[in-house]
């Protein structure tokens, strides 16, 4: 469970900058300013204190992965053989050099991973499977769900 005491402390301003932000990382600091009606100069120092918090991580482009050419999502879920500390880095530090894993969880029930995986096609899913991911060291077993339709995507964290 999380230390009550290391969470942050966001005041209203804060939490409306921060829901600004998710929701257009390019608003400039006058129109954020201007929506949240503080000064400029206050708006960029309370901005500049969320960075080095770390409670802004970063900036990045959202791209439309179909629109790039990746029209199957998937959901992977992977069982170790064993749980000894080497064959979970292995599998760990594998997972971080292929690309086509968006993201990755060591979470609990019937499986011990679950990867979110993008590829463009069956073929590259065939690919990824049967090539990359199988044969790495440890894996025991590998279910794939293919994304059928994207009910609900979304990057923004509810800050209520």
């Amino acid at each position: 469970m999380a230390d009550i005491a290391a969470t942050p402390k966001l005041d209203d301003l804060d939490r409306m900058i921060l829901e600004l932000l998710q929701e257009n990382g390019r608003i400039s600091n006058a129109d954020l300013a201007r929506a949240i009606n503080l000064s400029a100069p206050a708006t960029h120092a309370r901005i500049r204190r969320l960075e080095q918090e770390g409670i802004v991580d970063r900036y990045v482009a959202l791209l439309d992965r179909e629109q790039v050419g990746y029209n199957m999502l998937c959901f992977v879920r992977v069982s170790l053989e064993k749980h000894h500390i080497d064959q979970v880095q292995t599998f760990r530090a594998a997972v971080q050099k292929m690309p086509e894993v968006l993201e990755c969880y060591f979470v609990t029930g019937d499986a011990d991973y679950l990867l979110k995986v993008a590829v463009r096609n069956r073929e590259d899913l065939e690919q990824f499977l049967v090539d990359r991911l199988t044969p790495t060291p440890g894996v025991a077993r590998v279910y794939t769900s293919l994304v059928l339709t994207e009910v609900k995507s979304t990057t923004a964290l509810p800050l209520e």
